[in-house]
């Protein structure tokens, strides 16, 4: 079985270190219009399918790497986590996968200007930021390519991290090794006036992960075997609107995608709902809102918030009936 060390010595043989004191990175959360959800290889991190995201801006994780003795240590939003605690396991856990000496430690300081394990892919980010430093900070000059697999390995949605504005997650072919299973941008996919607005309808976070969340619904939701088909003719149209600027065809198919992700999750066994009250209120808004004639639609990750998509020229009245909105 192929392991993630054997991947990452794949990826850094013949790769001379040149390393640094210090390196800082920052990489913007992502959305998903087209979602990621279920995985062929665990191990990996290696998806079911492929998936499309845009990245949120200035939202997302910016990261300061250095190396330090005895033990990692982990400063998130300027607070230092405990060993035990699971962000610092799991981080520990990825970061011994970069390890030249057994005693090589570093000490990670990270802010998020998103919520954290709320929904807002502050993982994806994270683990992106972390690759880019540590790719600054030991001097390899690796890709994107790499980069974006090395990413893989933290979190899946982390490969899509890296850039700005639309990003394709390909779900490749090699099934043993993964290699061919990474994140590249759009070409010539720019659209300023489209608008993301996070709802932030609950900042805490979430009482069940989403790689748990994720392992269940593949396993026991007998929804879940029609779920790569609605991606392949989802990530055909999200394209095809991206290349015409269709935005009503945008956001009427990644709506429909994010809803056809929780079906599938609520028929798992035992169910996975992360919608609270407010986001069935919001989405009921939200609808009637088109039904009004304002050309808005949302989106939801694995979590109860909600994002919305909008034009630029429907902003101001957008914000008047969000008052709450965040722009990304």
């Amino acid at each position: 079985m192929i392991t993630k060390q054997d991947i990452v010595d794949k990826i850094l043989v013949g790769h001379m270190e040149q390393p640094t004191a210090t390196a800082e990175a920052f990489a913007p959360s992502n959305i998903a219009l087209c979602k990621y959800w279920g995985k062929r290889d665990v191990e990996l991190n290696l998806p079911v399918t492929s998936s499309l995201s845009i990245s949120l801006g200035k939202l997302g994780s910016r990261c300061r790497l250095s190396f330090c003795n005895e033990r990692d240590q982990v400063i998130l939003n300027g607070e230092e986590l405990a060993n035990d605690s699971t962000f610092v396991v799991r981080l520990s856990q990825y970061l011994d996968l970069f390890r030249k000496e057994q005693h090589s430690r570093y000490r990670i300081e990270t802010e998020n200007t998103i919520p954290t394990a709320a929904g807002f892919a502050s993982s994806a980010s994270g683990f992106a930021s972390i690759v880019i430093a540590l790719n600054k900070l030991h001097g390899w000059n690796l890709p994107d390519q790499k980069l974006s697999i090395l990413a893989r390995l933290g979190s899946g949605s982390a490969s899509r991290s890296l850039w700005q504005g639309f990003v394709e997650w390909h779900v490749g072919e090699d099934d043993e090794q993964g290699m061919d299973s990474f994140a590249e941008p759009l070409q010539a996919s720019t659209w300023p006036e489209l608008k993301i607005g996070l709802l932030v309808l609950e900042a805490g976070e979430k009482e069940i992960g989403s790689r748990a969340a994720m392992h269940r619904t593949v396993e026991t939701s007998q929804l879940y075997k029609s779920w790569p088909e609605k991606v392949n003719q989802d990530m055909a149209k999200l394209k095809q609107a991206i290349a015409t600027k269709d935005f009503d065809h945008l956001g009427a198919t990644a709506e429909s995608n994010a809803l056809t992700m929780h079906a599938t999750m609520m028929a798992a066994q035992p169910p996975v709902l992360y919608w609270l009250p407010q986001s069935v209120t919001t989405m009921k808004k939200v609808w009637q809102c088109r039904h009004e004639g304002l050309p808005l639609y949302f989106t939801m990750d694995a979590g109860p918030n909600i994002k919305l998509l909008f034009l630029e020229k429907d902003k101001s009245t957008i914000i008047n009936k969000f008052p709450s909105l965040v722009i990304a």
